[in-house]
């Protein structure tokens, strides 16, 4: 999750845009992909999300989030394609397991609308600085600063908390414990009992960052305490207008 979500830097037409405006092109992708029905159109959404992110100079970045998205929403879309029982067989399996027309594009269309949600959301974060997200979730959306910094610190732990995950797995690796196994079920069993390291480092980084945040008078904070200000422009409202287009296609295709 670390290069996920890491602010890379560049002076493209995305960079530059508002905060906001950058939220809302996230959200109204992720809100076309649930309001449309079909297939094309989601599938439409995960090339424009490659476009924006080639623009953006996070092409391989996007490719790798693809790449790992594909792979859960596989499992996913298997699980779920033998839950749905409405529609004509189109394959039938011993012991009552069968698959249906409509269990077939049901399972495909949650599978591809994972894929798609998640990936523009993954890239606004990539471009754009964790502090802006919170400066203007404060100023334009008058969110109390002690929910943006929750929601801010939550997305900067998440890396560190990764990399704590990796440290403890190397360390038991190189006490002998073998993570490399086939079997998926003990991979499980050997992965668990690492929650409880990772918890108590968690709490411990947890509790240093409270301190911080007190000592800096976190308290005092007010909504006109920020010292940056977000313009918006031309390239924002264009883009604003094609996210509104993009979501009117989705309630008509």
């Amino acid at each position: 999750m670390r290069g996920f979500l890491d602010y890379v830097g560049g002076n493209s037409v995305l960079h530059k845009l508002n905060p906001m405006t950058k939220l809302v092109i996230a959200f109204a992708l992720c809100a076309s992909c649930f309001i449309t029905e079909s297939h094309y159109a989601v599938i439409g959404v995960i090339a424009l999300n490659l476009f924006l992110a080639l623009t953006a100079g996070v092409f391989r970045r996007s490719l790798a989030m693809l790449a790992a998205l594909i792979k859960l929403s596989v499992l996913l879309f298997v699980v779920q394609i033998f839950f749905v029982r409405d529609g004509n067989i189109i394959l039938n399996f011993p012991f009552g397991i069968y698959i249906t027309d409509t269990g077939l594009s049901f399972s495909s269309l949650f599978a591809l609308r994972l894929t798609a949600a998640t990936m523009p959301l993954a890239m606004m974060l990539s471009i754009t600085k964790i502090s802006d997200i919170s400066n203007a979730l404060v100023i334009y959306l008058r969110i109390p600063y002690k929910y943006t910094f929750v929601l801010t610190t939550a997305i900067r732990f998440i890396p560190l908390f990764a990399d704590e995950m990796a440290g403890i797995v190397n360390a038991q690796m190189s006490r002998g414990v073998d993570f490399d196994t086939g079997n998926f079920f003990r991979k499980i069993g050997l992965i668990l009992p690492l929650c409880a390291p990772l918890l108590i480092t968690s709490v411990r980084k947890s509790e240093s960052a409270a301190i911080s945040a007190e000592l800096r008078g976190f308290n005092l904070r007010e909504r006109n305490n920020g010292y940056k200000r977000y313009s918006f422009g031309l390239s924002d409202a264009a883009a604003i207008i094609c996210c509104i287009s993009i979501t009117s296609i989705a309630f008509i295709i």
